[in-house]
C-alpha cells in the first residue's frame, strides 16, 4: 500500500491489523477465498484511492468495511455475469466441532443481508451504527434484520432438536 494521504497509516494500521476478518466476510460473499483475498486488496485500493472522501461522520473502520463489501458484491456479480461457480462457501472451518459446523451451515443459509448483519455483529464485532455505515443501511434496519436472522437461526436449532 503507498503510504500517502491523510489516513494512510490508520489504513495500514486497520489492513494489518484485521484483515484475517475483512477476507473471512469477503470470502463469504465472493465464494472463495482466493477471489475474497483480491476483493479486500481491491476494497482497501479503494479506500486508500478515496480517502479523501471520508468524512469522519462515522468510524474509518465502518467506512473500509463499506468499500471491502462493496467490492465483494462486485466481484460476486463479475463471477455470476461469467458464469463461474463459487468453489466453498467460505465458512467452513476444519477445527471446528459439530456444533460450529451446524451453525456455519445455517448462517450461510440466511439471505444475504441477514448472513452480512449477523457476521458484522458476531465476528468482526461491529455496532449497529458501523454496520449501517458499512452497508448503507439505517440502524433501525440493521435492529430488524438482526432480528429476523435470530429467528431463523432458533428456528433451525429447534428443527434438529426434533
Amino acid at each position: 500500500m503507498p503510504a500517502n494521504g491523510p489516513l494512510a497509516g490508520e489504513l495500514e494500521d486497520l489492513y494489518r491489523g484485521r484483515y484475517r476478518y475483512f477476507l473471512r466476510l469477503a470470502t463469504v460473499i465472493v465464494g472463495d477465498e482466493a477471489s475474497g483475498h483480491d476483493a479486500v486488496q481491491d476494497g482497501f485500493a479503494q479506500a486508500l484511492r478515496e480517502q479523501q472522501s471520508f468524512r469522519g461522520e462515522g468510524p474509518l473502520e465502518a467506512w473500509v468495511w463499506r468499500t471491502v463489501v462493496n467490492a465483494a458484491l462486485a466481484s460476486r456479480r463479475r463471477r455470476v455475469a461469467r458464469r463461474e461457480p463459487p468453489e466453498a462457501a467460505g465458512i467452513a472451518n476444519a477445527n471446528g466441532d459439530a456444533g460450529e459446523s451446524a451453525v456455519r451451515t445455517w448462517v450461510a443459509a440466511l439471505p444475504e443481508r441477514q448472513r452480512l448483519v449477523v457476521y458484522l455483529r458476531y465476528y468482526a464485532d461491529l455496532d449497529y451504527r458501523s454496520i449501517a455505515d458499512a452497508l448503507g443501511i439505517e440502524v433501525g434496519t440493521v435492529s430488524a434484520t438482526l432480528s429476523s436472522a435470530h429467528q431463523a437461526l432458533r428456528r433451525s436449532m429447534k428443527e434438529v432438536e426434533r
